[in-house]
């Protein structure tokens, strides 16, 4: 691939995003991007590109909150700096995001890349061990993902996600 490839197909998932974030949930309006079906072909190309972009995203912010996770003191020290990597990088990409999320259900190939974003979050966090079996890791992250989507749309500083974490592993009595 050329450089001008490159930039053209960078070009278009923008102006992708752009189009699809009016109706996140609809499929991509592939037909109204001049090149996308010549350049990606199907909705699922451009997707996997868009998660491909949105997980790049996301694990650089991770690298930048969790240099090294044994300079962490603790489960709380983990799951701050994963908050405050999702949160960015959502912040920074709420269009993509909301993109796709909307386009989960519509392709297996996207689910499985999310899955593998979720054990991301999990273990990253200190949540999951990544000896556990994938199947649980992806439920953990799934609960803390959901908690970090919660939190994002209520004030982050009066509840923070530790708490709601901590109450979420306490033993039940």
């Amino acid at each position: 691939m050329s450089w001008t490839d490159f930039y053209r197909r960078q070009e278009i998932l923008e102006a992708t995003v752009r189009l699809a974030a009016r109706n996140p949930g609809e499929p991509l309006p592939l037909e109204e991007v001049p090149g996308a079906e010549e350049y990606f072909g199907t909705e699922e190309n451009v997707l996997t590109a868009l998660q491909y972009q949105w997980t790049r995203t996301l694990s650089g912010r991770l690298r930048s909150e969790v240099a090294d996770p044994d300079d962490a003191d603790g489960l709380g020290d983990h799951v701050d700096a994963v908050t405050r990597a999702w949160r960015a990088a959502v912040d920074e990409h709420a269009d993509l995001r909301a993109v796709l999320d909307g386009a989960y259900e519509r392709h297996a190939s996207l689910r499985r890349m999310h899955e593998g974003e979720l054990r991301m979050l999990a273990v990253t966090a200190g949540l999951a061990d990544p000896r556990e079996p994938a199947g649980e890791i992806v439920k953990v992250g799934r609960a803390f993902e959901a908690l970090l989507r919660a939190n994002r749309d209520e004030s982050a500083r009066r509840r923070p996600v530790f708490g709601h974490l901590r109450r979420l592993l306490a033993p039940s009595a």
